[in-house]
């Protein structure tokens, strides 16, 4: 099962926390509990700390193979469709999925999660079939690299710092909710979330540093299983407390969830399926067709063949992880519907969903076990984190370093030296970062779709642009980018415009996915090729002109 590990980490690394956490972890299993216990214990913590070390290791044990910038940045093309499969997913699972999915059924029900999963067949055949072929038809580094060969270099330096904005957004918003996770459930005050942001940047820029991407595909395929195994743990723990499954599967919708329809166009309804269905779809075609992350662990495989395979192991980790903690949400609702007397009085299924698993990882599982799904979540952030700066680094170094020093490109000591530096700096931005995030308001699921999610669809109607329409011209990709990001940007922020009732943060993805596709070729087709920068402004004056007037009648 870790053949994909080192040597020395298979035999010192993995197997001996196995062979000290699974005795404690069943034995106190078997003897079960009786009363909430009071955060974290030394097994736990020795759990996480041999956890932390385990990755830092793998870091340390590939920075040996780091000879070139094309090792550094994709492995050489050489990685297995098995691991890049399961680190694309790895990647775009952070401890942000692994609390939000159970609070999203706690709070809301299973309509997002459930629909989500069912739409992942097609999702693979648009992406496997559609998608993969495009970007691996040349041998770049840089998913920004096609943009220019069609749109020129202002385009792709367009579409590299949306990349950059993207991802140091996503990074510090998933440091922000780690830390304050790993507090609740080690009983520790709030005030100790900032260090152990800091901590886990540190490490894990550490191993991204040292190991580049074949460490961070490694350690997101050990943290996956992890993430597994702790999510199936849990599941069997309060199944044998509750008297089986059956003790735990709601018998009725729950009283606490929202009517969720099949359809709506009542932009206030927060869930419906079909929107879930859609949204859905167009995350992941938009997110497999622009993201260097994703793009990345294509271009690690060998061919357009492995690629696909390697996202048709991302499909079925995606359905297998999302699918568990769907269902261990359902079980952490039952355990508190069969235990009221275990209910903290602060805590509500009606509003603090995401709450509620942290408490009972906490309070309720038997010893190693918090230990084992804490350091679960340190590695679902710490791997994160990593994709997050080699992916960002790559597209830096790329896209903008070479780009204004040539000799970088060729010369592979010092462009190693320059990634390394860059991993530091992106990695202190994100820690930085991860003390604003507590501004955005809404559940987990809300904060990434009104945060993170907001230059997915801009960004892919760049690719669209330069993959799809002939008479694209750079003009028309920013400007089509600007108009999809203010779109997307006034959905996830429509209270705040015009002091109305929010919009549902479905609405986010396909309307500024159809801004993206209408008003890219629109306005292609004014005729800017050849023109004067002063006729440019000039056209891109006028283009803003509908949206001040939009503004103006809004507010």
């Amino acid at each position: 099962m870790f053949s994909f590990l080192p040597a020395i980490l298979r035999k010192r690394g993995v197997l001996g926390l196995m062979l000290l956490v699974t005795p404690a972890v069943m034995r106190a299993a078997e003897e079960g509990v009786d009363a909430p216990a009071q955060g974290l214990g030394m097994v736990d913590g020795i759990i996480i700390a041999l956890y932390a070390l385990l990755l830092v290791g793998i870091g340390l044990y590939y920075s040996r193979r780091q000879t070139s910038q094309e090792e550094y940045f994709v492995g050489g093309r050489s990685v297995s469709p098995f691991l890049a499969g399961i680190s694309l997913y790895a990647t775009m699972f952070s401890a942000l999925s692994y609390i939000g999915y159970p609070g999203e059924i706690i709070q809301n029900g299973p309509v997002l999660i459930g629909v989500g999963v069912a739409a992942i067949p097609l999702v693979y055949l648009i992406v496997g079939y559609g998608v993969i072929p495009l970007m691996m038809r040349l041998p770049v580094t840089s998913a920004y690299e096609l943009l220019e060969k069609r749109l020129g270099p202002n385009v792709r330096l367009l579409g590299s710092g949306i990349f950059v904005v993207t991802r140091l957004i996503w990074m510090a918003v998933m440091l922000h909710l780690t830390s304050f996770v790993m507090v609740s459930v080690m009983g520790w005050e709030a005030s100790w979330a900032p260090p152990i942001a800091i901590v886990a940047g540190i490490l894990t820029t550490v191993y991204t540093v040292t190991g580049g991407l074949r460490a961070v595909v490694v350690s997101d395929v050990v943290q996956f299983f992890v993430l597994l195994i702790g999510a199936l743990f849990t599941l069997w723990f309060i199944s044998d407390a509750v008297g089986g499954w059956r003790g735990w599967w709601p018998q009725a919708w729950e009283a606490h969830w929202k009517p969720q329809p099949f359809f709506s166009l009542d932009p206030g309804v927060r869930v419906t399926v079909v929107g879930t269905f859609v949204g859905g779809i167009i995350w992941w075609v938009c997110t497999a067709g622009s993201d260097q992350m994703a793009i990345q662990r294509y271009l690690s495989t060998r061919d357009t063949k492995a690629a696909r395979r390697a996202f048709l192991h991302n499909c079925i980790g995606a359905i297998c992880v999302t699918s568990t903690l769907g269902l261990m949400g359902l079980a952490v609702l039952g355990y508190y519907r069969s235990n009221p007397e275990f209910m903290p009085a602060n805590l509500s299924f009606a509003t603090r969903g995401d709450a509620m698993f942290p408490h009972f990882v906490a309070h309720h599982l038997p010893l190693g076990m918090p230990g084992l799904i804490t350091a679960g979540l340190m590695a679902a952030a710490m791997s994160s984190l990593s994709s997050g700066i080699s992916s960002t680094i790559t597209v830096i170094s790329k896209d903008f370093v070479d780009q204004f020093r040539p000799t970088a490109a060729e010369d592979d000591k010092a462009g190693m030296r320059t990634a390394r530096l860059l991993a530091v700096i992106v990695g202190g931005v994100s820690i930085a970062g991860s003390q604003l995030a507590g501004a955005i308001p809404g559940n987990l699921i809300e904060v990434a779709g009104k945060s993170i999610n907001l230059f997915v669809c801009p960004l892919f109607g760049l690719f669209f642009l330069a993959l799809f329409v002939p008479f694209a011209t750079p003009f028309g990709a920013i400007m089509g980018t600007c108009y999809s990001l203010a779109a997307a940007t006034l959905i996830a922020y429509w209270e705040f415009f015009t002091g109305l009732a929010p919009v549902s943060f479905q609405w986010i993805a396909p309307v500024s996915l159809v801004v993206a596709l209408a008003a890219g070729p629109l306005f292609s087709l004014l005729p800017t090729r050849g023109k004067s920068p002063r006729l440019k402004a000039i056209y891109a004056g006028l283009a803003t002109l509908p949206w001040l007037g939009l503004m103006a009648w809004l507010g």
